[in-house]
């Protein structure tokens, strides 16, 4: 049953990422052939109006079809015919979904908390390492460089860090100042050293205007996380062996909800979505980022690349993405085998 639930939620962020693409080409007046969710073979396939709905097979994706955007077309709805600007807004559209759905299940989270964390700095953990360059009060301004806007910043920080040495930018008494070297003691973790967090912050009861800040906060939070987690696979920091794809996030999903921790389950759902979003919009064939950055180019050059030939990269860049997704279901299943 839990698999089943992880899958229906898998889906659902899937779900949520297509009705962007398929409520902005509505409302662009574009015609779509089909709303799909899943990939392979129909299960189910229902017409209504102009668009077939359907359900497919293998639970790893979804597609909206709209007419003209993969191949020509003369019909007067088809998506080429489209104003770029509208182009632009109906590709860039499934992934803001999923940056909005983040936010909101972030939000319900915030909601949750009595209390919600500052920067402040409240207290230190017996014989803690950093309590010899940060004092109580400080409000921490950031981290190796990295902007604390709220305490996920610092956390997601802190943990990126592999030395235990970090600079830090605090506030003290009104003054800002710099820490070159602040020191941690560090632990392996599965062949990584990762910090030991040796101290704790304030938290504060927000008002409700304070819980919207700090979810956008927060959800910033994660969308930097993902962001420099994809910078570290590009440098080599992390391998491809440490990537995870749907059977991998279907199953830490179904963890989250065996162990009825459903915040746990909320967090992960945030994550999860949010490096769909972030992911989608970086600018490489095949995903809606890529397509979008054909449309730039179209409007610098004033008219738009040769379908066959846009067809063609996109076409080589889906090959090579499949290409990943199977070594890392491999990896997934090697994983859950091993149980690693």
């Amino acid at each position: 049953m839990s698999i089943v639930i992880a899958i229906l939620l898998f889906g659902f962020m899937i779900f949520f990422h297509e009705l962007g693409h398929f409520a902005t080409a509505k409302w662009a007046g574009v015609k779509v052939n089909e709303f799909s969710i899943g990939m392979g073979p129909k299960i189910i396939s229902k017409t209504f109006g102009e668009t077939a709905y359907s359900i497919r097979l293998l639970p790893i994706g979804g597609f909206v079809a709209m007419e003209g955007e993969d191949d020509e077309s003369q019909d007067e709805r088809r998506f080429m015919a489209a104003p770029v600007w509208k182009r632009i807004i109906i590709t860039s559209a499934g992934a803001i979904m999923n940056l909005i759905l983040g936010f909101a299940v972030v939000f319900v989270l915030t909601c949750g908390q009595s209390l919600i964390g500052t920067t402040t700095v409240a207290s230190f953990t017996e014989n803690a390492s950093s309590a010899e360059y940060l004092m109580p009060e400080d409000t921490i301004l950031a981290v190796n460089g990295e902007k604390s806007g709220c305490d996920y910043d610092i956390v997601y920080s802190l943990i990126r860090d592999t030395d235990g040495v970090v600079s830090m930018d605090v506030l003290r008494g009104g003054e800002k100042i710099h820490l070159d070297k602040v020191v941690f003691d560090t632990q392996d973790l599965g062949g990584m050293q990762s910090i030991i967090l040796d101290f704790s912050i304030y938290g504060e009861e927000p008002s409700f205007f304070g819980r919207i800040s700090y979810a956008f906060r927060w959800t910033w939070s994660l969308v930097k996380l993902v962001w420099h987690s994809l910078g570290d696979i590009i440098s080599g920091e992390f391998g491809i062996s440490q990537l995870s794809g749907p059977i991998g996030v279907t199953e830490s999903i179904s963890d989250a909800v065996e162990t009825t921790n459903y915040k746990s389950l909320l967090l992960i759902l945030a994550v999860i979505t949010v490096n769909l979003g972030v992911f989608n919009l970086l600018p490489l064939p095949a995903l809606d980022g890529g397509r979008i950055a054909f449309m730039i180019l179209e409007v610098f050059r004033g008219k738009p690349i040769s379908q066959k030939v846009e067809g063609t990269i996109h076409a080589v860049g889906m090959t090579l993405l499949f290409l990943l997704m199977i070594i890392v279901a491999y990896n997934d299943i090697v994983r859950l085998v091993t149980g690693g």
